[in-house]
């Protein structure tokens, strides 16, 4: 037997044992082996729970799915650390998997992954009703939080330094960490984008994308951007505690507490359903699902609970009812043929984004 067929056996086999721990191994001590177990971003954490918990009543005979709020970063490396009982079935993302990610999923034999699409959000900038308002673009919104605007040290304390039509309130926003698919989604969407408005800097990104990534996403830490952690709620907290602060969240935890805080619109558009929907709003991102289709075989429900996110996922749907904001019908059907036909993402579809 050549080492080539030997290392291919003995995976195979190692892959059948975790199949078989999987299926045997029991929910205790958290493991949650007879259960779906998912982990990931905070943003898509309250969706989740609604589809475990419809799921649940739909589906008496199955435990019920075990859904974990680790962030997007940090969900997306425990799902990629390998196959069996001691990993996650899934990882929810606000943001997409990265090619480094996938990489990594592939190094440590998680090497089948379906890729679902499950919806629509917006990276909301907010404040507390009746608090600042202000109007900002992803210019101003870079020109406040950059560590180093342009390369240029910060300077600008209030609003106004930044944009004389804005108010001399102190800049204070809380937002999520650098492990959260918010905050990448942050800088893809808005921070990059703002940066890129200046012609050094456009420049930059065609000469050395490396240093125009550095200089247009690292965000200070003066006070100015405050990380409040994975816990969306917090940062409703916060703003409401100081209606003179501005907090970044995603869209779902705007609606959930309109009756407390108040979109600020970007570029005129407001953060609202219909303009994430069109994405007309300029924070508008898509949001993820990842499922090891090893474990399909092996995780009692898992088949069933992807059944319900695509029966939950339309416009008049039970997500929707919570604030996550509906795919086109294009997208929903791509997304339920995924999740019929189990299709593998490659690396390839990753890069050619």
């Amino acid at each position: 037997m050549s080492y080539h067929t030997f290392a291919l056996t003995k995976f195979s086999v190692a892959l059948a044992l975790a199949s078989l721990a999987l299926a045997g191994c029991d929910s205790g001590g958290g493991g949650a082996r007879n259960s779906v177990h998912a982990v990931g971003s905070s943003t898509v954490y309250p969706f989740a729970k609604v589809v475990a918990e419809n799921f649940s009543r739909s589906n008496p005979d199955f435990r019920s799915p075990l859904i974990e709020s680790t962030g997007t970063g940090n969900g997306i490396q425990l799902f990629c650390s390998g196959v069996g009982p001691n990993t996650p079935d899934m990882a929810n993302a606000s943001r997409r998997m990265k090619a480094s990610e996938f990489d990594s999923c592939a190094a440590n034999g998680v090497d089948e992954v379906v890729e679902l699409q499950v919806g629509l959000d917006g990276i909301a900038f907010a404040s507390a009703k009746g608090g600042i308002m202000l109007n900002l673009s992803p210019k101003t919104i870079y020109e406040a939080l950059a560590a180093n605007p342009y390369g240029k040290p910060q300077t600008a304390k209030t609003w106004k330094d930044v944009d004389p039509s804005l108010p001399a309130d102190p800049i204070i926003v809380y937002g999520p960490p650098s492990t959260s698919g918010t905050r990448d989604a942050l800088k893809e969407l808005v921070l990059e984008v703002g940066c890129a408005t200046n012609p050094e800097m456009a420049a930059l990104k065609k000469s050395d994308e490396d240093k125009f990534k550095q200089v247009c996403t690292e965000v200070r830490n003066d006070g100015g951007y405050v990380d409040q952690g994975e816990q969306d709620n917090l940062i409703v907290q916060k703003i409401t505690g100081n209606p003179r602060t501005v907090g970044i969240f995603g869209f779902s935890y705007l609606e959930e507490n309109g009756d407390r805080v108040q979109g600020l619109p970007m570029n005129g558009v407001d953060p609202t359903y219909e303009n994430i929907s069109n994405f007309a709003y300029p924070g508008a991102r898509p949001l993820y699902v990842y499922v090891k289709k090893a474990h399909m075989r092996a995780i009692p429900g898992l088949g069933s609970y992807l059944q319900e996110w695509v029966k939950s996922w339309a416009k008049d749907g039970p997500l929707a009812r919570v604030g996550m904001v509906a795919m086109p019908a294009e997208a929903m059907t791509v997304n339920a043929a995924k999740v019929r036909d189990l299709t593998i993402l490659t690396k390839a579809e990753l890069e050619a984004k």
